[in-house]
């Protein structure tokens, strides 16, 4: 039996209601995806520029301890990664952090945000190193006593690690001390390597 006009209309007003909410469903996606491309586009070429600094060197190529926070065991878990070791202590200073800011291999949690840019780092005379990030390394991180800690020493510990004159370490975040990282872990100091925060046999 056939369709009779009103049960015809109804049907067209349901296809084009169901095609008017998919136009919109797909205008959404669009237009997301227009927001977060740059975004993307702009970590991926941090990371290129990243790795193209940590391998630009034309240094002896040797393996370097990295530190990555471990949340879970409120530890940080050791990483080995080969790079062109430079021969200056400052460069190499530069290439643990960039080294960090990269991220693991090995899927471990970033100390980081991806969007951290490492303004300066200064090595003073009596092993203080000076290390000042963007504001992009508080304004995307996760925030937590735990974690907040963790990233600090990841940074101190993995730094202590590979390059023996280093001593201790101040944050600086755009040129200025700041109280905390993100509200939890206190800043105001400087902050020495601690070997017991590293899991063992890690």
């Amino acid at each position: 039996m056939a369709p009779t006009p009103r049960a015809r209309w109804l049907m067209l007003g349901v296809l084009l209601i169901g095609l008017a909410a998919g136009f919109i469903y797909l205008h959404v996606l669009t237009r997301r995806a227009k927001l977060e491309a740059p975004q993307r586009g702009e970590e991926g070429a941090r990371t290129q520029l990243r790795q193209a600094a940590l391998q630009s060197l034309t240094g002896p190529t040797r393996n370097i301890t990295l530190y990555f926070p471990s949340d879970d065991e409120g530890l940080l878990l050791a990483e080995t990664r080969q790079i062109a070791w430079a021969s200056d202590d400052t460069d190499r200073i530069h290439q643990v952090l960039l080294a960090l800011i990269e991220g693991s291999y090995r899927g471990l949690r970033r100390p980081l945000p991806p969007s951290t840019e490492l303004r300066a780092a200064f090595l003073a005379p009596d092993g203080t190193v000076y290390v000042d990030f963007s504001s992009s390394a508080v304004a995307l991180f996760e925030p937590g006593i735990q974690s907040e800690t963790l990233a600090v020493y990841s940074i101190v510990n993995s730094l202590a690690e590979n390059i023996p004159v280093v001593k201790r370490v101040r944050v600086l975040i755009q040129g200025q001390e700041v109280e905390t990282l993100n509200g939890h872990a206190d800043l105001g100091g400087d902050f020495v390597p601690d070997p017991a925060r590293n899991k063992r046999g890690a």
